[in-house]
């Protein structure tokens, strides 16, 4: 049940932040979002929650990590990585 509510949350995270760069044609990238949100979570939430001095407990101020590196791993896909496949 963890392993599905992490993807869950993942999915949420990648696809808040594909919202909040305005992800051109309206359509959301569901793989881009998956990926996002799980890199994202782990890094950026992680982090902000380890230097915020949350621990690892479920704090406000790990989701705002979460969304952040969503947002940065979704930034560095849309410019660097998948310009190259194309």
């Amino acid at each position: 049940m963890l392993i599905l509510g992490i993807i869950v949350f993942g999915i949420v995270i990648g696809w808040l932040a594909q919202v909040v760069l305005g992800r051109s044609g309206g359509s959301t990238d569901w793989t881009l979002a998956l990926v996002a949100g799980i890199v994202g979570s782990f890094v950026g939430g992680l982090l902000i929650s380890l230097l915020a001095g949350d621990g690892l407990a479920f704090r406000p101020s790990g989701i705002i990590g979460s969304l952040v590196g969503a947002i940065i791993v979704t930034v560095v896909w849309v410019r660097v990585i998948a310009p190259r496949r194309t």
